[in-house]
């Protein structure tokens, strides 16, 4: 384990020592206080404190912490697909990516319900700069992603981060989340950059490519939340992208962003866990095409079984000033989705308004462009 000192998550032997520190840390009590409002100090203190491991404590503090985030911030979470797994395999699953916590610790709590091998989750080293995250991070069965670096630096980062992967499926029976790209998707386009696949393979070595993806059991996952609770934060990105000018982040903005998801209204979520992706081992195709063709898979996969809520429709009808999706959604859906965006956009910004509006109406247009072939 030394080689991964530097981007695995804690070990058992680390857990209750992080936990003796996290309890006095003024802002985890917050999170603590939060999760169990009805407890003193010192009731709170002994719940954690009797955790020995990860486990324990994803068990006894964050699933109660994410039920409470449901049942106060949601209309609710449903899941399919996730009964055709295997409860006794581990699996990479790859998913689309919308809230920088909300989507994994939700995963895992479906992953819990369905008695499935939990995840450890690649995460960006920009978002665990602050002490107090990164323990949080590394008690939640997170591993650092290293950002930048020289071309050198990166591929050594990626040929560790890829073994890692592979140590962890195998060696440990430990399932793998991580996102279809770099950072969360920001304009609802869902789409996989082949450099997360590239990096996956780096550990194939002389393997077969195929065979070796075959075996790490790849599942496409799709997540999509009524309304993003984060959707306003994200809009000052999109118009810096669409200006071709350099977007640069507030010294806050990505901790702002975890408060937000956590605790901003989502209304209805559903996760769906496709069947593992099977590549054909027999047929001789370059590395870069055999990627490619994954990127694709997962893309179509993820777009077709993400599924579309009545804020999806709204959206589309609105930026298209169409009437095309009337029958998917009732008045009252229409305006609630009006009032969330005057109240999130100024309405003479007719960029931002558009930005606002593509982000819940990609999903929509990406199952229109994918149902001639996928009906085919």
């Amino acid at each position: 384990m030394e080689q991964y000192d530097d981007i695995r998550f804690f070990n058992e032997e680390e857990v209750s020592i992080a936990l003796k520190s996290a309890v006095r840390h003024p802002m985890i009590k917050t999170l603590f206080e939060y999760t169990f409002p009805g407890k003193t100090d010192e009731e709170i203190k002994e719940v954690v404190l009797a955790c020995k491991s990860i486990n324990d404590f994803q068990r006894d503090i964050i699933s109660v912490t994410m039920q409470r985030i449901l049942d106060e911030t949601s209309a609710g979470l449903t899941t399919t697909g996730f009964d055709k797994l295997d409860p006794s395999l581990s699996y990479l699953y790859i998913s689309n990516h919308r809230d920088i916590v909300l989507d994994t610790c939700l995963i895992n709590l479906t992953l819990y319900k369905y008695q499935l091998i939990r995840t450890a989750n690649a995460i960006g080293d920009n978002l665990v700069q602050r002490p107090f995250v990164n323990a949080l991070s590394k008690l939640t069965r997170n591993f650092t992603v290293k950002r930048g670096g020289t071309p050198r630096e990166t591929l050594l980062s990626s040929k560790k981060l890829s073994e890692y992967v592979e140590y962890l499926l195998k060696d440990k029976t430990r399932s793998v989340w991580i996102a279809q790209r770099q950072g969360r998707t920001k304009d609802g386009n869902d789409v996989t950059e082949q450099g997360v696949l590239k990096m996956i393979a780096l550990a194939a070595g002389k393997r077969s490519v195929s065979e070796y993806l075959n075996s790490l059991r790849i599942v496409p996952i799709s997540i999509s939340y009524e309304y993003d609770p984060t959707d306003i934060l994200k809009v000052p990105e999109l118009l810096a992208k669409k200006a071709q000018t350099e977007y640069i982040k507030s010294e806050n903005e990505d901790f702002n962003s975890i408060l937000k998801g956590a605790l901003g209204q989502k209304k209805h979520i559903h996760i769906h866990a496709a069947d593992p992706i099977e590549l054909d081992v027999t047929s001789e195709v370059a590395t870069n095409q055999l990627l490619q063709q994954v990127v694709n898979t997962l893309d179509q996969t993820i777009q077709l079984n993400y599924k579309l809520w009545p804020t999806n429709y709204v959206a589309f009808d609105l930026l298209h000033d169409s009437q095309d999706y009337i029958e998917e959604y009732t008045e009252k859906d229409h305006q609630q989705f009006e009032r969330r965006l005057r109240m999130r956009v100024d309405m003479k910004d007719k960029e931002a308004v558009k930005s606002f509006l593509c982000m819940y109406a990609r999903p929509v247009i990406n199952k229109e462009q994918l149902k001639p072939a996928y009906e085919a």
